[in-house]
C-alpha cells in the first residue's frame, strides 16, 4: 500500500493507495472513527457496480449504514441536491460525531463534502473516489463545492476529510471518455511541475499497460498536489498552478451547459489553447504545444463567460502559464488583455 499524507496547520491525514481497498475499507476505518453510524453519498452507477461491496466492507465492522443515491452528472452539484442531502441525514438522526462518505467521482465527492461542511456546522466525511479525476485530483486538497446557474463551484469551502482511499481497481469499470477525462488532468501535473512523469505517458501503448503503472500514476498525482495544497492551503498563491487549462476549461463546460464537454476535455481544451499562444508570444519553449494532443473546438465562443470564474480578482485575472514542460508559473494580467493569451 502506498501512503501519501497531507499535513497542514490545521490538520493532517493519509491517502491510501492499494489495489483491492474497498474490500478493507470498514477494517481502515476502525482506526479513524469510533462511532457506529455512516452516511454513504454516492450516485446510481457507482451504486450499480460497487454498492454493495463497500456495504459488505463496513457491515463486517457492524456500522450502522444510510446510503443516500443522487443522479450522476454535474447538474446534481446543486441546491436541490444538496437539500435532498440534508432531508436524508436529518431523517437519519445525524449527529455531528457521526461519519459521512463520499463515495463516487469529483461531483459526489465535491457535493458530498459540502454537505458535510456545512450540515450541523460540520461533521467528518471521508472520500472515496472512483473515477481517474476525482483520485488525482478532487478528492485531495480540500476544496467541496456546488455550482451555481452563473458558474461552476461558485459556492463552497475549504473541508477536509479524514481520510482519502484510492482503490485503482474501480477504474476498471469506468467508461474509456472517462478514463481520458482523468488523464487530461494526470497530463497536467506533468505540465505544471513533473516532466519525466508526462514523458512516461508516451511510452503506455495499451489501456493494460496503462493499468499495470495506475497505482504509480496515482501516487505521483498525489504527492505533486499534497506538496503544492500544504504550501498554499486555501489557493492564494501557489496552488493556483493546478488551474492550469482550467479558466479556459471551466468556461467551456459553462458555454455548454455541462453538457457536451467532459471537465478533462475542456481543461485539455484550456491546456492547448493557452500554450499555443503562450508560445506565439515568447513566453513557452517551442514545441511544447505539439505535445498537447486535444484542441475540439474555436473558443472564441467562450469569451464571454471567462469573465465569470472565481479565479477573478477585480480587474485582473491570474492565468497559469508554462515556460516549458514541467516548469509552470502564475501570471497577473487586465481582465482586457485575455484575449491576447487565448484567441
Amino acid at each position: 500500500m502506498d501512503i501519501v499524507t497531507v499535513e497542514l496547520q490545521q490538520k493532517k491525514y493519509p491517502i491510501f493507495i492499494q489495489r483491492g481497498l474497498i474490500k478493507n475499507i470498514g477494517q481502515k476505518l476502525k482506526n479513524i472513527y469510533k462511532n457506529k453510524k455512516i452516511a454513504i453519498i454516492t450516485d446510481t452507477n457507482v451504486e450499480n457496480l460497487y454498492g454493495e461491496k463497500l456495504r459488505d466492507s463496513l457491515q463486517k465492522e457492524d456500522y450502522l449504514i444510510k446510503t443516500i443515491i443522487v443522479e450522476p452528472g454535474e447538474k446534481s452539484k446543486s441546491f436541490e441536491a444538496l437539500q435532498k442531502i440534508y432531508d436524508e441525514l436529518l431523517d437519519s438522526e445525524m449527529t455531528r460525531g457521526d461519519l459521512l462518505i463520499t463515495f463516487g467521482g469529483g461531483v459526489v465527492g465535491d457535493l458530498g463534502g459540502f454537505a458535510a461542511s456545512t450540515f450541523l456546522r460540520g461533521i467528518p466525511f471521508v472520500q472515496i473516489p472512483t473515477s481517474l479525476l476525482a483520485q488525482i485530483d478532487s478528492s485531495v486538497g480540500g476544496k467541496v463545492a456546488v455550482n451555481l446557474p452563473r458558474g461552476k463551484n461558485l459556492v463552497g469551502s475549504f473541508y477536509h476529510p479524514e481520510a482519502v482511499f484510492i482503490d485503482p481497481d474501480l477504474l476498471k469499470t469506468l467508461d474509456r471518455r472517462f478514463l481520458h477525462d482523468g488523464m487530461a488532468e494526470a497530463i497536467k501535473y506533468g505540465l505544471i511541475k513533473d516532466k519525466q512523469l508526462f514523458q512516461k505517458f508516451f511510452n503506455y501503448q495499451t489501456k493494460e499497460e496503462l493499468f499495470e503503472n495506475m497505482e504509480q500514476i496515482i501516487y505521483r498525482c498525489c504527492s505533486i498536489k499534497k506538496m503544492i495544497v500544504e504550501k498554499d492551503e486555501k489557493d492564494t498563491g501557489e496552488r493556483m498552478l493546478l488551474n492550469f487549462g482550467h479558466t479556459i476549461g471551466h468556461a467551456i463546460e459553462k458555454y455548454f451547459k455541462y453538457e457536451k464537454y467532459t471537465h478533462g476535455e475542456a481543461v485539455a481544451i484550456g491546456m492547448l489553447a493557452i500554450t499555443k499562444k503562450s508560445e506565439e508570444i515568447g513566453i513557452t519553449e517551442k514545441g511544447t504545444a505539439d505535445l498537447i494532443k486535444e484542441i475540439l473546438i474555436k473558443y472564441e465562443k467562450v469569451m464571454k463567460t471567462i469573465g465569470l470564474d472565481k479565479k477573478n480578482k477585480g480587474e485582473s485575472i491570474s492565468i497559469v502559464l508554462l515556460k516549458s514542460i514541467g516548469d509552470s508559473f502564475i501570471k497577473k494580467i487586465n481582465k482586457e488583455d485575455v484575449v491576447k493569451y487565448i484567441n
